[in-house]
């Protein structure tokens, strides 16, 4: 690993990056990433690599699209509703199994909304705004370290997929600045080899890439294709952090920068013998529904933690055994938890958990 360095989340993000072999980097500003743009606009010249401030988050997308078609590591940045605007690109990525990675450094909405940081983009990237049946692979860093270390697994899984993947954030960890061990560089000359990708035909066969094929079969064919492989993605990536749950009775689930807010409660409760354990999804498609298969019986009651009015529900749901119960404690519009509120919602819930 290299080098120990005091970083913003954005730029953690960005110097990472660079060293996983990005080259290229289109974007429009749009607050809370704009510190991520400007990190790029610095150091990709340095490296010989190309920024270019696009016109709209439409054109920034599309050029995605083409360095990706062209076989290089290319990444975007955006915030909520920069976000939206690229969902039809996104889409043709998925199509077109074109590898990048995307950053979403979310801020309220809906619509316009306003810079305070919110998880309210959770289901648009889990989810997928464009059309058709695609998914994006979505990883949910919760520190400045897990923004570089996330950031350099992208680039790899959306190699090793063809597909793009997405690092949800939020504005308060753009913004916050902590101690990073960034990783070495890679060798460009070692980066995977792309034979599907545009590079001119003068010693090889003619590659062609399209977003959607000439007929229905072939539009069938393809998407039977996506579906496996988003199947196998679902089978090998489930990514999660297991916290104090070898005797839980009450599990806490949250990611990203709710989690570390909810760390602090479920630490205060331990404390007071309250036997409480944090599921901490890293991935989020795919949803790490392994880590709640096979849970002890003692397990009945799962409180959500989000910043958001219940995005992440539907997933835990669908994950947690038969019987039980899930409750939510989160806000919409850059509403923010604290550990004193988490705290007590787990108190709350303790003294229940016999009747239930």
């Amino acid at each position: 690993m290299g080098e120990k360095l005091l970083m913003t989340g954005n730029e953690a993000c960005g110097e990472a990056a660079i060293r996983a072999g990005c080259r290229f980097f289109f974007a429009y500003p749009i607050t809370p990433q704009n510190e991520l743009l400007e990190y790029m606009a610095r150091r990709l010249p340095e490296v010989n690599g190309v920024f270019l401030q696009s016109e709209s988050e439409l054109a920034a997308i599309s050029m995605v699209y083409g360095a990706s078609a062209a076989g290089k590591r290319v990444m975007t940045a955006s915030s909520a509703c920069g976000i939206a605007l690229m969902q039809e690109g996104i889409s043709y990525l998925a199509a077109s199994q074109l590898p990048c990675v995307i950053v979403d450094v979310t801020r309220a909405g809906p619509g316009l909304g306003r810079i305070a940081p919110s998880q309210s983009d959770y289901r648009q990237a889990t989810r997928g705004g464009g059309d058709g049946d695609y998914n994006v692979i979505v990883l949910g860093p919760a520190s400045v370290q897990e923004m570089a270390d996330l950031t350099f697994l992208a680039f790899d899984l959306a190699d090793k997929y063809r597909n793009p993947v997405m690092i949800l954030a939020d504005g308060m960890l753009g913004q916050m600045m902590e101690p990073v061990i960034l990783p070495d560089p890679l060798n460009l000359d070692k980066l995977p080899m792309k034979p599907w990708a545009l590079t001119g035909a003068k010693n090889r066969r003619r590659n062609l890439i399209l977003a959607a094929p000439y007929t229905d079969e072939e539009l069938i064919a393809l998407n039977e294709e996506l579906n496996r492989k988003y199947r196998a993605i679902k089978a090998r990536e489930q990514l999660w952090e297991n916290i104090y749950m070898e005797d839980a009775e009450i599990v806490v689930v949250a990611f990203g920068t709710s989690s570390r807010i909810a760390t602090e409660a479920v630490e205060n409760a331990r404390r007071e013998g309250i036997k409480v354990g944090m599921i901490r999804p890293v991935s989020l498609w795919p949803f790490p529904e392994k880590a709640f298969k096979g849970m002890d019986t003692s397990v009945k009651v799962y409180l959500v933690v989000e910043m958001n009015n219940g995005q992440m529900i539907e997933d835990v749901l669908l994950s947690v055994p038969d019987k039980s119960i899930v409750y939510h404690v989160g806000k919409g519009g850059g509403w923010r938890p604290t550990p004193r509120l988490i705290y007590e919602e787990i108190i709350k819930l303790w003294r229940r958990r016999l009747t239930i």
